[in-house]
C-alpha cells in the first residue's frame, strides 16, 4: 500500500509538471495581460513598464524556472485580475464546482444502477427500450443544449397549446405539458450555508438545493447515459457467465443472484471508468458553470482566458491534475477492495 501511494504521488508530481510547462507554453497565444489590467488609456511606457515589473519580458526558462522554485513553497503567484494568490482564488470557486460534481454523481449513481440493471434483466422489455432510446439521445445531445432546454422548461416554462383547447382532453393536455418555470437558473442563492473557511455550501438549505439541481442535471446528463449503457451491457455478459448459472441451478432466488451474484462483479469495470469520468466531471463543469453562471472553477477559469491571467490559468490546470490523480488513486483503492485477487503494486496475488 505505501509503495502504491509513493509511486502515485510521483504521477502527481509528473503531472504537475507536465500541465505546467504546457500552460505556459501557450501563454503567449492567450492574450497581453497588460492590456487587461490596465485598460487602453494608460500609455505605452507605462504598460512597458508594467510588464518588465511582472517579469513577462523575461524568457522562457526564467519565467517558468521562477514560477517553479516559487511553487515549491507553496506560491503559485498572484492573479494578475483579483490582485491576490491564485491559489486562494481557487480554493475560493472550488467547493462550487465539487457541490456541483457531488450532486451530478449522486443522480448517476442513483439512476444508472437502476435502470441499467433493469435493462439487462429485461432487455426486451417496452420500458428497457424507451430508456435505450433515451440514452441514445442524451449521449448526442451536448451539455449546453441540455442546460438551454432545462432553463427554458423548468426556469422560464412554456405554454403548450398543440392541442384543441375547447376540448376537455386538448384542455388537459395542454395544462398537463405547460410548466411555470420557477425554477431558479443563475448563480448559487444567497442562502448558502458557511462550513469552513473558503466553503459555503447549497446542501444545507432548500433554497441553496433549488438553485443546484438544474445544473447537476445538466451536467449529470453527459454521463448517464454512457453509465446506463455500461451497466447493461456488462450485466448481460455477466449473467451469461458459469457461475451465474450455477446459482440459478442450486434454486437460489432470482433477487440474489442479480443483486449478490451478478451486480457485484458488473460494478467492477463500472467503478474503473466511473472514476476516470468523475475526474472528467470538472473539466466538464466550464459549459454547464457558464450557462447557469455557477460561480466555481470552469467559470472562473473561462474568466482567466478571456483576461489571459496566466498565474490563475496556470495553477487551475494543476489542481484539476491532481484532482485526476486523486481520484484515480481512490478509485484503485476502492478496487482493490471490491475485487481483493488484484494487488495494487501490480505483483502477482
Amino acid at each position: 500500500m505505501i509503495a502504491f501511494l509513493i509511486k502515485r504521488l510521483m504521477h502527481a508530481v509528473l503531472v504537475m509538471f507536465v500541465i505546467s510547462v504546457l500552460a505556459f507554453a501557450i501563454q503567449d497565444n492567450l492574450g497581453d495581460p497588460v492590456q487587461q489590467m490596465v485598460g487602453q488609456s494608460v500609455p505605452e511606457s507605462e504598460r512597458a513598464a508594467l510588464r518588465e515589473r511582472l517579469g513577462l519580458n523575461d524568457p522562457f526558462l526564467v519565467q517558468y524556472g521562477r514560477f517553479a522554485k516559487n511553487a515549491l513553497q507553496g506560491d503559485f503567484g498572484y492573479s494578475y485580475f483579483y490582485r491576490e494568490p491564485a491559489l486562494e482564488v481557487i480554493a475560493r470557486h472550488l467547493p462550487a464546482t465539487l457541490e456541483l460534481v457531488f450532486a451530478a454523481t449522486l443522480l448517476i449513481v442513483l439512476l444508472s444502477v437502476p435502470i441499467g440493471v433493469y435493462s439487462a434483466i429485461k432487455p426486451r422489455s417496452p420500458i428497457s427500450r424507451f430508456f435505450m432510446g433515451v440514452s441514445i439521445i442524451g449521449i448526442s445531445i451536448p451539455v449546453f443544449l441540455t442546460a438551454i432546454v432545462l432553463i427554458q422548461i423548468f426556469a422560464i416554462g412554456i405554454n403548450v397549446t398543440l392541442f384543441p383547447q375547447d376540448i376537455s382532453w386538448g384542455a388537459w393536455l395542454n395544462a398537463t405539458l405547460s410548466t411555470q418555470g420557477s425554477m431558479p437558473s443563475f448563480g448559487r442563492g444567497h442562502d448558502l450555508v458557511h462550513v469552513v473557511g473558503h466553503w459555503d455550501t447549497n446542501l444545507a438549505s432548500w433554497d441553496g438545493i433549488r438553485h443546484l439541481v438544474l445544473p447537476a442535471i445538466s451536467l449529470a446528463s453527459i454521463m448517464l447515459p454512457l453509465f446506463i449503457r455500461l451497466i447493461r451491457a456488462e450485466m448481460m455478459e455477466v449473467m451469461q457467465s458459469e457461475y451465474v448459472k450455477y446459482a440459478r441451478a442450486k434454486g437460489i432466488s432470482m433477487r440474489r443472484v442479480y443483486f449478490v451474484h451478478a451486480l457485484k462483479n458488473t460494478m467492477l469495470p463500472v467503478i474503473t471508468v466511473g472514476g476516470v469520468q468523475i475526474g472528467t466531471m470538472v473539466a466538464y463543469t466550464i459549459l454547464t458553470e457558464t450557462v447557469f453562471q455557477w460561480p466555481g472553477m470552469g467559470l472562473m477559469f473561462l474568466d482567466a482566458i478571456n483576461r489571459a491571467d496566466i498565474p490563475l490559468i496556470v495553477t487551475y490546470l494543476m489542481v484539476v491534475g491532481v484532482i485526476f490523480v486523486v481520484t484515480n488513486t481512490v478509485v484503485d483503492l476502492i478496487y482493490g477492495l471490491v475485487n481483493p485477487t488484484v494487488k495494487l503494486t501490480g505483483k502477482p496475488a
